[in-house]
């Protein structure tokens, strides 16, 4: 049997960010991704404090990051620390992870990366209005700011029972 993550043990009122590649990584592209993430969390600071921080990797497109900030709060400079180590991974894989502002939607049933697409909310707005989009349509919310959030199943959800709702016709 597996041990949980580090990221399992985190509390429900964790502070959590959700980071989705604009494209699917090869394995060897997300080993270096995942490595590099782990390396950074592990020495992740905030004036000059350790951070409580583990991540997670989901459906071979999402980067969950988050820290329990009942020890110690992540500040402006260490989160921006983050997305910075981010950034560089970015131009290291040719890969859009922190920008961008994209949404997305699971495009067919089941599991796995190729199940997931990424979609511009012109796209979004467009493929509503034909209808091929509608408020039955999964989509991944990456605003969300807890694990407990998470947790609860808010992450993942028919875009009518979320902010995407005001997307549609």
């Amino acid at each position: 049997m597996a041990s949980e993550s580090p990221f399992a043990h985190l509390p429900d009122g964790a502070r959590l960010w959700t980071f989705g590649t604009s494209r699917l990584l090869a394995p060897d592209e997300e080993a270096r991704l995942l490595a590099a993430t782990d390396r950074f969390l592990e020495g992740w600071k905030a004036h000059g404090h350790p951070l409580a921080a583990a991540r997670e990797w989901r459906l071979g497109r999402f980067l969950l990051v988050a820290v329990d900030d009942r020890i110690t709060p992540p500040s402006g400079c260490s989160i921006d620390a983050l997305v910075r180590t981010l950034g560089a991974m970015e131009r290291e894989l040719g890969v859009e992870l922190v920008g961008g502002a994209p949404l997305w939607l699971r495009r067919v049933p089941g599991e796995g990366p190729d199940a997931v697409e990424r979609v511009s909310r012109d796209e979004f707005r467009r493929r509503a209005a034909e209808g091929e989009i509608d408020g039955d349509t999964l989509v991944f919310d990456l605003t969300l700011t807890r694990v407990g959030e998470l947790r609860a199943g808010e992450w993942e959800r028919r875009a009518a029972d979320g902010w995407h709702a005001w997307l549609l016709p």
